[in-house]
């Protein structure tokens, strides 16, 4: 059994497929948890200049991911899965969007400039990532490119005790960690590791699965970098 180790204060267990592929990326992933902007989050002390920037561009893969959840439950393959990723985009429609809103208000960010702004480098590819796992309608694809997004999150989110005293900060940290969202992400781990390809039958859609991992955790790691680009 392999946990990520890396930060998470309550740790995210994974076994076979998903423990090689977090092998795989084991050093991206630390640098990505361990990235200046979040040290600055947590510390306060981020310039809201970088905050804009980054909290404008993460909601440009808003749409993109409701896409994603809304594809696995047309095919994920059990009906349990169907139910816990619908919870899931009430949730995120019900808080995070919300977040989001409240946020751009409080750093006086026009809705203009939030709902139509010019996409960076890595939040382009990033979405093209998404948005070829939406296209393929494949579930182990889906899951990969969540798994990424989510447990990488919830591993920054959870590798510090302190938060910082601005809601701005705090609320971004709040999302992404916590039993709720430790449990999804745990869910997320489980389901891909069981409709991963089996040892006997490493197909080629195991290695494209594989190439789908280490893209999302350099574009993660390029998304963090980018936010200081205007600084």
């Amino acid at each position: 059994m392999t946990t990520t180790g890396i930060g998470a204060s309550i740790e995210v267990a994974a076994d076979g497929a998903v423990s090689a592929l977090m092998s795989s990326t084991s050093r991206r992933w630390a640098e990505a948890v361990d990235r200046r902007f979040v040290r600055e989050l947590f510390a306060g002390s981020i310039d809201d200049a970088v905050m804009c920037d980054y909290l404008v561009q993460d909601y440009q893969f808003f749409e993109s991911f409701l896409s994603m959840l809304g594809v696995c439950v047309a095919h994920a393959d059990e009906l349990e899965a169907k139910l816990r990723f619908a919870r899931q985009l009430g949730m995120l429609v019900a808080d995070e969007d919300t977040y989001f809103v409240d946020s751009f208000a409080q750093l006086g960010i026009d809705p203009a400039e939030y709902l139509h702004s010019e996409l960076a480098t890595p939040t382009a590819n990033f979405r093209d990532l998404m948005d070829s796992s939406v296209a393929s309608a494949s579930y182990p694809q889906l899951l990969v490119v969540l798994v990424v997004a989510e447990w990488l999150y919830l591993d920054w989110a959870e590798s510090r005790k302190e938060m910082p005293q601005r809601q701005v900060h705090r609320g971004w940290i709040d999302l992404h960690r916590g039993d709720a969202f430790r449990g999804w992400v745990q869910f997320l781990v489980d389901e891909l590791e069981r409709v991963f390809p089996a040892a006997d039958d490493q197909s080629s859609e195991a290695e494209t699965l594989t190439r789908i991992w280490q893209r999302a955790v350099d574009l993660e790691v390029a998304f963090f970098d980018r936010a200081y680009r205007r600084c």
